[in-house]
């Protein structure tokens, strides 16, 4: 297995996926980025179980394979190097050579079947949504979502999709933010909960893009993909969702707008 890219472009792409794992994980090998090659096609991925992203890479191979390489170590060494193409050669002694213009790393690496498989969605519903429309409706409502890990409801925000159009919703009990959109609609009737964790990931990487999410769920899952030139899709788990608390959250409670100033002179929200 051996494949050539430019470093960084490379670090470019792990710096993002990076934000995906955990400072301690349960599993020794999601501290790992995991390669596949298939030719002159890289995909890169990231997990922390819940969560997982991926990037695909164009580079120069007529390799296949897959290895897991320890994402920390790797990221140190990228930083190191100026714009030059890197050759990463898998050697047969478990370590992945990386040669640039000024020297040679070698890092030991784990099999790439050791990593968790990322999740396939069956016969999905599907919705397209323009770049935008998603960045700005998680911006507008993820800061009313609650951080309790006990309460999975009111730590992520609600999408519903129907004919009529798109409703997101985020609260914690004391703020609750609906956002409606009429200019987008979807073909299927959905409702389910995103966590905070990869929509705060997303809102990040849609702020540099300019094209349609294709926003794929089922009961337990959904996969945000979009094509640029620099992350192809997110994979990430979401809530069932429980209608009887969420509808009559943002059906009976409606925040009123008010000034900054009035909001600091009560010190909270007005909801009826």
């Amino acid at each position: 297995m051996k494949f050539i890219v430019s470093s960084s472009y490379l670090l470019k792409q792990l710096q993002v996926l990076g934000s995906v794992i955990n400072s301690n994980n349960t599993l020794p090998i999601l501290d790992n980025f995991l390669f596949e090659l298939d030719n002159s096609n890289l995909t890169v991925s990231a997990s922390d179980l819940e969560t997982t992203m991926s990037a695909k890479l164009e580079i120069d191979s007529t390799s296949n394979g897959s290895v897991a390489v320890p994402a920390k170590l790797l990221l140190e060494i990228l930083k190191t190097f100026p714009e030059q193409p890197l050759t990463f050669t898998v050697e047969e002694n478990s370590t992945i050579e990386i040669s640039s213009n000024s020297g040679k790393y070698a890092v030991a690496y784990a099999l790439g079947e050791e990593f968790p498989k990322s999740v396939s969605l069956e016969e999905p519903s599907t919705t397209m949504v323009p770049a935008d429309v998603l960045a700005t409706a998680v911006s507008k409502t993820i800061f009313a979502a609650g951080n309790d890990d006990l309460r999975p409801v009111m730590s992520g925000v609600f999408f519903q999709f129907s004919s009529e159009g798109l409703i997101f919703v985020a609260t914690d009990a004391h703020k609750l933010v609906k956002y409606s959109r009429t200019d987008v609609k979807a073909s299927e009737v959905a409702d389910f909960i995103m966590p905070k964790k990869p929509l705060n990931i997303l809102k990040s990487i849609l702020g540099t893009s300019d094209t349609d999410v294709k926003i794929e769920y089922n009961e337990s899952n959904a996969t945000f993909s979009f094509a640029c030139s620099e992350i192809c899709g997110i994979s990430a788990s979401c809530f069932i969702v429980s209608k009887s608390e969420l509808v009559f959250l943002w059906e009976n409670c409606v925040i009123v707008a008010m000034s900054a100033s009035e909001i600091s002179k009560n010190g909270s929200f007005k909801i009826r």
